[in-house]
C-alpha cells in the first residue's frame, strides 16, 4: 500500500510542481489585465465586467465529485454554467434573482462579485492556482520520496529488523511533512499571505522534520526503536 501511495503521490507532485510557473504566469496576466472599453467580440485579455441574474445555486453539500455550482443569466445572450471551487464568501448567500456582477476573461467567467462588494472566484479563475500547485508539490513530493525510500530501504534488507524500523521512521516523518505542507497552504489562503510565505513558513518546519528523521532513523539502526528480543530460559 505504501508503494503504491508513494507512487502516486511523486507523480501528482511533479505535474503540480511543473504546473506552478503556468499558474503564476496566469495569475500576473489576469491582475495585470486591464479593463474592456467596449464589450469584447470574442475571447480577449482585458476584462470585461456583466451583470448576471441567478436562476439558480446549488452547494451540493454531502454529494461526492460534484462541486458547488450556479447558473448565471445575462440581460441577454445564453446562460452560463459555472462551478467554484468552495462556497465562500458569494455562492453561498446567491439566491435565485439575485443580481451579481462577473468578470469575464479570456472567454470564461472567472470571478464574481455580489452587491456588498465581496468577490469569488470561479473554477476557471487564475487567482490561487500557483498557490494550491506549489503546496501540493511541495506536500506529494515529500511525502512520495520519504514514502518510496522507506519502502524500498526494508526490502533491500530483508530480515534486518533494525532497518525495518528505520523504514518506517522514514516513511511516517515523510507523512507528517506532507501534512505540515498542507496545513501551510491552508494557513496562507486563510491569511491572504503572498505565495513566498509557503516556502517560508514551510523550510524551517521541514528542516526541523529532517532532523527528527535522522535521529530516530540512527536510533533505530542502533536498535533502541525495536523490541527486545526474548531472553533466554
Amino acid at each position: 500500500m505504501w508503494l503504491v501511495l508513494s507512487g502516486v503521490a511523486l507523480v501528482v507532485g511533479v505535474v503540480s510542481a511543473v504546473q506552478v510557473r503556468g499558474a503564476l504566469e496566469r495569475e500576473r496576466a489576469y491582475q495585470a489585465a486591464p479593463v474592456c472599453d467596449t464589450a469584447p467580440a470574442r475571447a480577449a485579455e482585458c476584462r470585461w465586467e456583466r451583470e448576471f441574474t441567478v436562476r439558480s445555486a446549488d452547494m451540493n453539500r454531502g454529494k461526492r465529485h460534484e462541486s458547488p455550482e450556479a447558473v448565471l443569466v445575462p440581460s441577454s445572450g445564453v446562460a452560463r454554467h459555472v462551478t467554484f471551487p468552495n462556497t465562500e464568501p458569494v455562492l453561498s448567500e446567491m439566491a435565485p434573482g439575485e443580481r451579481v456582477v462577473g468578470v469575464i476573461w479570456r472567454g470564461r467567467l472567472v470571478e464574481v462579485r455580489d452587491a456588498e462588494g465581496r468577490r469569488q472566484q470561479t473554477a476557471d479563475g487564475p487567482v490561487g492556482w500557483p498557490a494550491d500547485r506549489l503546496g501540493g508539490a511541495l506536500a506529494c513530493l515529500s511525502f512520495g520520496l520519504a514514502g518510496l525510500v522507506g519502502v524500498v530501504w526494508p526490502l533491500l534488507r530483508r530480515g534486518d529488523r533494525r532497518h525495518a524500523t528505520a523504514g518506517q521512521v522514514v516513511r511516517w516523518h515523510g507523512a507528517v511533512l506532507g501534512v505540515l505542507a498542507i496545513l501551510t497552504l491552508w494557513a496562507r489562503s486563510a491569511n491572504d499571505w503572498p505565495l513566498w510565505a509557503i516556502p517560508a513558513i514551510w523550510g524551517p518546519l521541514a528542516v526541523l522534520g529532517l532532523a527528527s528523521m535522522t535521529a530516530f532513523v540512527l536510533a533505530a539502526l542502533r536498535g533502541e526503536l525495536s523490541d527486545p528480543a526474548p531472553a533466554d530460559a
